[in-house]
């Protein structure tokens, strides 16, 4: 796919958190806008307000009124949110979630049609976006359900280092363990295979998978969950034909930098996984979102409230975000060539003295 044929849709996310600083920030860069036509879903308010709080004279928008409309080698905006909006940088508000739900949903709308090629959503507040329009626990759980699609997402974070994915994503620790099933951790393990065959073009992916408990349970004796679940799990994806091994115990496994002989690490809930990804790549880690027809990335952090509006925002996992959906969007391309048609591609690399 040509560089300008690739279209990136990008919400504003929380107007009161550093989302559209690190926006900004990204794409006031003109190689970056060489790479990619970027199409910001937001408030013109808002963004205006931002260019001039952090004196980005350099940054101008095409406000345009739909994706058709785009031009490449600038910065458009649609603005999604037609009723004055109060801006308050450091501040939750009802209407920030308001405005952050009215441009998810406008470029989720636009992405499904195929007006956009990939979406990179800044971070939202999960409490102030709440309503009757939007009930979910964050974004993945949003986008499979706008995604009509039977497969399962994945909340998967990627940098240099690392890929790791979570069984359980945004729930309440108390119910983790009564969540995991035999079931549920070998669907994850697939989807987990399967992504980082399309996506991250791993031909023979090897994923390690976490324990549960301490000691990954020590045999029984502190907890069972390894035993009855998490073994049987991964033996039945052996038996698939998947590599993988574990379960691991979490601390060990990150203390002795076990994850660097692995192409994914399948962590059991979201902490388990995420502090040790953070710990190492705060600034440069990607949340991709796993086994959805589109491809969607954003930035490994929240709103950041306690800087908002401070210009001490580092736009590097915004803009490794971008990077990262590029990367995925050709990625998918490539292996659906080569999975359609094997034979067509195999004679072709003959016909050019590639195999023997």
């Amino acid at each position: 796919m040509e560089k300008n044929k690739i279209t990136i849709g990008i919400t504003q996310g929380d107007i009161n958190g550093i989302g559209w600083e690190v926006i900004l920030k990204t794409l006031d860069d003109a190689e970056i806008l060489e790479m990619f036509t970027p199409i910001i879903y937001g408030s013109l308010k808002a963004a205006t307000y931002y260019k001039n709080l952090f004196d980005l004279q350099a940054v101008n928008f095409n406000q345009i009124s739909n994706a058709t409309e785009a031009a490449h080698r600038k910065i458009n905006i649609i603005n999604c949110n037609k009723n004055d909006i109060l801006i308050e940088p450091g501040q939750s508000s009802e209407q920030a979630g308001k405005a952050a739900f009215e441009a998810l949903e406008r470029a989720t709308s636009d992405l499904k049609a195929n007006l956009i090629t990939a979406l990179v959503t800044a971070p939202i507040n999960k409490k102030n976006i709440q309503s009757a329009d939007f009930n979910f626990a964050g974004h993945t759980e949003y986008l499979q359900k706008k995604a009509d699609s039977q497969s399962t997402a994945l909340m998967l974070l990627i940098n240099d280092m690392m890929r790791v994915a979570v069984v359980t994503a945004h729930v309440p620790v108390e119910n983790v363990s009564k969540l995991l099933t035999k079931d549920l951790i070998v669907k994850k393990i697939e989807v987990f295979n399967q992504s980082l065959k399309r996506d991250f073009m791993i031909v023979s992916p090897r994923i390690a998978v976490l324990s549960l408990n301490p000691h990954a349970g020590d045999q029984g004796v502190i907890g069972h969950e390894e035993q009855n679940v998490i073994i049987p799990a991964i033996n039945q994806a052996i038996e698939q034909g998947i590599v993988c091994a574990g379960p691991y115990s979490a601390d060990g496994f990150f203390g002795a930098g076990k994850f660097s002989s692995f192409d994914g690490v399948l962590a059991m809930y979201h902490d388990q996984g995420l502090i040790p990804f953070k710990t190492l790549s705060m600034d440069s880690g990607v949340n991709f979102t796993a086994a959805l027809p589109f491809v969607r990335t954003s930035p490994d952090h929240g709103t950041a409230y306690d800087i908002a509006g401070k210009n001490e925002a580092s736009p590097q996992s915004f803009r490794h975000a971008c990077f990262a959906a590029i990367d995925i969007i050709r990625n998918r391309k490539t292996y659906s060539e080569i999975t359609q048609n094997p034979l067509k591609i195999e004679v072709r690399a003959e016909q050019n003295g590639r195999i023997a």
